[in-house]
Order: structure tokens, then sequence, then C-alpha cells
């Protein structure tokens, strides 16, 4: 069938796009559903023959028991068709009940988008359809379903009506799921759980004058039970960096040597010419001494020292080194860099502290910051402890003006990349440009269809990546709120970058000819084309529809890293393949909810100006969906816990899209007025709901931060004390008497916050009783209403010290052999360097000579030498 049939020229003949730059949407989509539908089968099909067989790629979860957390209880993993079963039957709430919140918020989210697409195409298709098919435009193909296609001015009140439908409704739809998502954060944190653990009594506060005695410390909050004083740890890392480059070179060293042994053993056993000395009882008699392993202490240029020589030596200095720096900062005698851990005996006690400091007139120290609240150990960048508040803002300002730079000057690639998609256009204007439309049907439409979709992910790869550099730059203390920062900034990048620039570009460059001859027809010809730009994003949500979901269920990188690679080129130490085995994949939130939350930005906005595009969300976000969902079920692991914050973000951003498409109707209605002035009824209906917009978002942010503080106010969950009572009346790491801040919770001078005023029918309409969070308090498994064990009072006292004054010399790991030179090794090293723990343990070389640890063949990672278990702090 000839696609160029459907065009039509100026004379009412048939003609292809060789007569004339015409609509190339049909077949861009066609060219851009096949290949991609063909690739996302072949992924699909070799994921369901992969699974059963790799399961350490794709059902990690089922088996390894390292994950060091009760509540992460792996999804089982039954045969081929009783796993699909399985996997329909698990509700969502499993993810959240053994991952995360945030991971479940995350899925929850494309659920979300899809009932928001589901209601569009009820709502727009019906009565968007047939007014735009019978508009009378003469547009064809794709083109015919959009607004474009509308000549009567008159029919534009019915985009108009339509928009104040769907929109409100969608309106609605965030404000019901953002506070049931506050709700669930809350219930989330205040179960017995979450309150019982050390991070959420815990604040970190930073600008912390130095005259600050330690007893003022204590005695400034009411209910403070321990704190850790942040010290400068430069060259104490500098030393521990030091210590394990060398005890992992030494590791290594000493596999080579074994290794290289066993070689030459089995080579002469084989009758194979190979390096044999004189016999002797410990495998001497295979070590060839030219070849024991070797390395020089400067790059290139450096002294070449013998490996395990040099590393004993070495090792056997720098430890009592690291062990007397380590001595002084636990004991408080470091620099300070004005930042301090303070741990509270309750969770209220912590909340009554952290609303006392938002406070002006309550704040007991007008210089210091409170940072954040419920803090992880692991979490913390120890390199921005120091920063005050004032850097922190000065950063902050300049690293936006960095990111709002890089938004404006990426215009240029991007926009590039727009008129890519649409270079049958350009073709008339630049005369060189004409071979184009010589080239094939099919193959003009990957250009236009797939190729700038391709080329438009590959550019925007780095630009997360850029984001969180600077982030931490900014002097974000923790890793949540790196990633919180990160995810504000991609998405305005992802909305300026990947949608309004594209969409603008390609919308302007079919009109630039026509602009030459008439300029006074620019906003008109704009206006006309603008819609028809949508078939851009069109082809955007089959790409990430079917090649991102059989993508990730595939896991390609996986597949490659772990199996292949794993097999051609497998860990040279047991070390490495612990760690292969055992680090699963973590999604980073800031990278990974804009891209999500800018295609529901994109469908909400072409809503109601090319509703096809909605019909297209709910297939493309679909599969989305259910990629997803399998791999937080069975492969993916949470490291950063932003607590549902990012959730509660992305809800935020979402409403951007409500804003663009009310704004592009407006702008499509304000530029018809100046022909037609019936236009101006559909104007007016348009900018009153812009207006109800902005008040019900207005009134819907300070709603729920009213919400969010006066149900957090209330601690209804009685803590018990993390630590044993023998650690109470001690003096802590930083030299703060734990006893001092033993004071009663009904001494706080914080008021709980006043009830919002909200209609009570509203408020049954956008916080029902259903998502309350008694409700869903109610509602978690029985995990979260167990409180946590106290911590062992060793543990716990060395949460929040910077890593490296707890950093311990690593276990050394080596490949247990059978000529016994893996055991002399250990003796002599141990004898070497005092206090060095080295085990040959455990791995084995097999019959190629490869390391074989027999815990990477059932997944008990518990078995490994180095194995360390997970502290839920």
């Amino acid at each position: 069938m000839a696609l160029a049939h459907l065009f039509v020229r100026d004379d009412g003949q048939p003609a292809s796009n060789r007569d004339q730059p015409g609509s190339n949407s049909l077949s861009g989509l066609v060219s851009t559903l096949v290949p991609t539908l063909l690739l996302a089968v072949l992924f699909v099909t070799l994921f369901l023959i992969f699974r059963g067989k790799f399961r350490r790629v794709y059902a990690p979860r089922t088996y390894i028991d390292s994950l060091g957390d009760q509540r992460r209880t792996p999804a089982q993993s039954p045969g081929f068709f009783g796993w699909i079963k399985d996997f329909r039957a698990i509700s969502d709430r499993h993810i959240l009940d053994h991952q995360s919140i945030d991971a479940y918020l995350f899925v929850r989210y494309f659920k979300l988008l899809i009932i928001i697409s589901i209601l569009g195409c009820c709502i727009t298709w019906p009565i968007l359809f047939p007014i735009n098919i019978t508009g009378g435009g003469g547009l064809t193909q794709l083109d015919i379903l959009t607004m474009a296609n509308v000549v009567n001015v008159n029919r534009y009140y019915a985009h108009a009506l339509v928009s104040c439908v769907f929109l409100g409704m969608v309106m609605v739809i965030i404000a019901r799921e953002s506070f049931f998502t506050t709700n669930l954060r809350q219930a989330y944190r205040r179960s017995p759980w979450g309150a019982s653990r050390l991070s959420s009594r815990t604040i970190l506060f930073t600008n912390v004058p130095k005259a600050l005695t330690q007893a003022v410390l204590f005695e400034m909050f009411p209910g403070v039970q321990h704190a850790w004083v942040a010290s400068n740890c430069k060259e104490l890392t500098k030393l521990i960096e030091d210590r394990d480059d060398v005890a992992f070179k030494l590791e290594a060293a000493e596999i080579q040597l074994s290794r290289d042994a066993n070689l030459n053993r089995t080579k002469v056993a084989k009758g194979k010419k190979a390096y044999q000395g004189a016999d002797s009882e410990d495998g001497s008699k295979w070590l060839n001494p030219k070849d024991r392993p070797t390395h020089k202490l400067k790059f290139l240029i450096g002294k070449k020292v013998d490996t395990i020589e040099y590393g004993r030596q070495h090792l056997a200095e720098v430890i009592p080194k690291i062990q007397l720096e380590q001595d002084k900062h636990w004991n408080g005698q470091g620099d300070l860099v004005g930042a301090v851990f303070l741990e509270f005996d309750s969770q209220r006690s912590a909340q009554d502290a952290w609303q006392m400091m938002l406070k002006k007139k309550t704040k007991p120290n007008a210089k210091m910051a409170a940072r954040q609240l419920g803090v992880l150990p692991g979490e913390v960048v120890w390199n921005n402890l120091r920063i005050g508040t004032a850097e922190h803002l000065v950063r902050w300002a300049v690293a936006t003006g960095v990111i709002t730079a890089m938004i404006i000057f990426w215009t240029i690639p991007v926009a590039f990349v727009g008129m890519v998609s649409n270079i049958n256009y350009l073709t008339k204007l630049v005369p060189f440009l004409s071979f184009i439309n010589k080239i094939p049907t099919v193959i003009l439409g990957v250009v236009t269809g797939l190729l700038p979709v391709v080329m438009l992910a590959v550019l925007m790869a780095l630009v997360p990546i850029f984001c969180r550099l600077l982030a931490k730059l900014a002097g974000y203390v923790t890793l949540s709120q790196v990633e919180l920062q990160t995810q504000s900034w991609y998405f305005a990048f992802q909305v300026i970058q990947v949608f309004l620039i594209t969409t603008f570009a390609g919308a302007a460059t079919t009109v630039i000819d026509a602009v030459k001859k008439d300029p006074g027809s620019a906003l008109t010809l704009l206006s006309n084309n603008l819609p028809k730009a949508s078939n851009f994003y069109i082809n955007y949500f089959v790409l990430f529809g079917l090649s991102a979901a059989a993508g990730s269920l595939l896991n390609i990188g996986g597949f490659v890293g772990v199996v292949l690679l794993g097999r051609i080129l497998p860990g040279k130490t047991p070390r490495k393949v612990f760690q292969k085995l055992t680090t699963l994949a973590a999604p980073m939130w800031g990278s990974e909810f804009p891209k999500w939350v800018n295609l529901g930005v994109i469908a909400l906005s072409y809503s109601c100006i090319a509703p096809l595009i909605l019909g297209f969300s709910t297939v493309g976000i679909s599969l989305i969906y259910v990629a997803f969902r399998y791999n937080f079920l069975y492969c993916y692991e949470t490291n950063i816990d932003t607590k549902g914050a990012a959730y509660q973000r992305a809800l935020s951003q979402l409403i951007t899209g409500v804003y663009i498409s009310e704004l592009c109707l407006i702008g499509l209605f304000a530029i018809a007025t100046g022909d037609k002035p019936a236009a101006a009824g559909p104007l007016a209906i348009e900018a009153v709901l812009l207006a109800c917009t902005i008040v019900f978002h207005v009134l819907l942010r300070k709603a729920l931060v009213h919400h969010e503080a006066r149900i957090a106010y209330s601690d209804p969950v009685a803590t018990p004390h993390n630590h044993v009572e023998k650690g109470v009346g001690e003096v802590d790491g930083a030299g703060l008497p734990a006893e001092k801040g033993s004071m009663s919770k009904s001494n706080s001078p914080v008021v709980q916050p006043r009830a919002t005023r909200i209609p009570a029918f509203i408020s049954r309409i956008i916080n029902p009783e259903s998502s309350s969070t008694a409700t869903l308090s109610s509602t978690l498994e029985q995990f979260y209403h167990t409180p946590q064990q106290p911590l062992p009072v060793d543990i716990a006292k060395r949460a929040y010290f910077n890593p490296a004054v707890t950093s311990p010399t690593p276990v050394l790991w080596i490949v247990r052999d059978e000529m016994g030179i893996s055991q002399r090794e250990v003796v002599n090293t141990t004898k070497a360097v005092p206090g060095l723990v080295i085990t040959d343990e455990g791995a084995t070389f097999n019959e190629k000579n490869k390391v074989d640890w027999k815990g990477a063949e059932n997944g008990s990672a518990r078995e490994a030498p180095v194995y360390e278990e997970k502290v839920i702090y």
C-alpha cells in the first residue's frame, strides 16, 4: 500500500509527498512502530527464555539472602507458568511491605498516569474526534484528528469545555493522590517499626557555633538522648583509602600467585611445558620467582616493587596510624566542622525540635540550621557538613544559574532534533536538501520518526549525571536531598528541552517557507501546525512504551555483565564474585521520576489539542508499569530513601502539564481571535479555567503543608530506647553525656498546627476517610506493627560517625589451592601484619583455573568471609 496517496495536491489530484511537503505522521508512526514492536517481541521472548536459566539476572530477590532486612522477604519464583500467575496475583502492596515506600509509590505513579489517560480517552475522544475529523481543514493522516483540522472557531467551545471537565478532574485526582501520599508517608513513619528506628528520631544540624558547649546543646532541646559531633576526617580518609587500595592489591597478588602456580602444575600434569622447580612441601616448586606479582608505586615513573612484600610492609605501618587517628576522632579530639547529629528519646521529641527550628520566635539559636529530620547514616554527604546555610544558598544559586544556562544553550542541539522530525518540510526551503524527497517512504519515516527519538534519548543521557554532580557541589548534606534537587532540575530540563523546545521547533520548521513569503501570517501558521507536532510524541510513547519496557525486562546490561562477561571475564578474586552476586540494581529517583513525569506532562498538554496521544499514553505507560512492577518485585533494591518525598514532588510537577495545556489552548484561541472574533468565547472560558487552576493549586499546597504538619505532630507510638541502659549514662565518642537531655516531652514549647480552612465537602473529596492515616496504618503488613529490636550499644554508638572513623581493616579473602600455597601465605601475612585478617575459606580454582565460590550457586551470601550484616538504622 502506498501511504503517499493519502496526500492531496492543491488541484485536488492525488499526489505523494514527493510533489510537496505534506504530513508524514502515519508513515512516521508505522516506521517507528514496526521495528520497535519487532524488537520488543524479541526482547520479551528472550526474557521469558532466560528468566528460568539466569535467576541472578532476572529474579535475584528470590534466592539471594544477603539483603539483611527481615522486611524484604523475597518473592517466590515457581515454574514458568507459576511465576506468571504469581506475578499477577501479587498486589502492588507487596512492594511496600517487602521493598520500600519509594519503590511502591514509583510503581503507583504509572497506575495514576494510566487512570488519567483512560479517563482522558473516555472524555475527549467521543466529543473531540468527531469535531476534529469534520473540521473542514483538509488535513490527512493522523493530523485530521487534531485541533488543527478545525476551521469554524465556534467548534472551539467544545475544546474549551472538554478541557474544563478533563483538566478539572485531573486536578482533583492529583489532590486526592497528594493527600493519600501524605497520609501514607506518615503512616509508614509513625508505624511501630518506623517510629522505633534510630534514624526516625535523629536530626542533622549544621552551622553549629563552636562556642556552644556540649551541655548547652543537650539542654537546648527537650528529649535529647545522644549526640554525634562531626569532625574533619580529610586526612583520615586519605589514610583509609591508601590502606584499602594496598590491601586489595595484596589480596589480588596473593590470588595471582596461587593461580600462576596452579597453572604451571596443571600444564605439567597434562604433559605441557611449564615452570617446575625443586620439590617442596608448600607447593613452591610451581612458583616461578620471575612471575611474582609486581607494581609501580607511581604511574609509569614509580619504583617497581614486589606487591606482596610491599603490601605487608605498608599495611604493618599504616594500620597503627589509622587506629590512632580513629581513636582521636572517636574521643572527640578532632577538628569540628560545625555539624551535629542529635538523637531524641522519641519521634515526638524529634518532631517538636524540628518544628521549633522552623519558627524564628521559638528557635533556640539563630545560627544553627536543622537540615534533615530522619537522616540515615549511609546517606550523609560528609564533605558537605562544613557548609553553612549562607554558603549553601550561594552555591545553590550558582548551580541553578549553571543549570539555567545549560538549558538555554542546550536548545540548539535539541532544536536540531525537532527539525529532523520534520525534515521533509525543509526541502522546499533549503534546495540542497531536495534529495531527501527521493528517499523511499519507509526510510523517510524512520528518519523523521525513529531517528529523532533515539537522538533525543542519547542527548539526554548525561544530563542527570551533571545535575546530580551540581547538587552535591551545591552543598546538600544527604543523598536523598541531592536526589530531590536533581529531580527538580532534571524535570525542568525535560519539560523545556524534551517537550517545549522540540514541540515549537518542530511546529516552526513546517511554516518557515510560508512565513518568509508572508511574515504577518506567522502566528496563524504556527497555531495551525502546533497540534501536528504531537506526531513526534506519539512516536515517543511508542518507543518508550515498547522498547523501554521490553529493554527493562530483558536487562541487557545485567545480562551482558553477569552472564556473558561473567563467563568470559569472571571475577579475578572471590570478593568481586561476591559483589557481583549480591549487588542489585537500584534506581536513582532524581533521574527516574523526571523522564516519566515528563511523559505525563506531554499527555496532559496535548490532551485537548491532539487527544489521540492519550491512547498511546495509555498503552505505552501500561507496558512500562508492568516492566517496573516486575523489576521491583524480583530484581531491584532501594539504596536511597526519600520516604516518599520524590513521589510527592512528582505529583506537584505533574500539574505542569495542566498549566501547559491551558496556556496552549489560550494561545491558540487568542491567535484565532485576530481573524475570527468568535474565538473570544472559548478564550474567556479557558482564561477562567486557568485562574481557577492557579487558585486551586495555591490552596492545595497550603492545605498539604498544614495537613502534613498537623498529622505529623502526634506520635501515637511509644518508642523504646534503641540503646541498652548501660550506654545511656556514658559519654559518647563526641564527649556528650546522654543523660543531659532526658527531659519530659511535655516541656516542648511547640504548639500543634491548626486545622486548615477547607470546606467539609471538598475535604471529603480530596482526602477521603478511606485514605486517612489511621486507615492506612491498619492496612500495613504485620511487620510494621512490631517495633524494631534495640540496636546493640556498640552499633548504635557508631551510627553517625564519619565512616572513616569506624572503618575496619578489610578482611582479605584469597583462593585455597591444592598445593598449600594459600595456607602458607595466610600464615606469613598474618605474622607480618598484626591485626590483619586473611582467609582462604570457601573459594577454590576450578578446572579452568578460574575463581569458584560455592555461595554463588545457592545465593547464600552469608557464607562469604567478607559478608557484613546490613544494619537498619
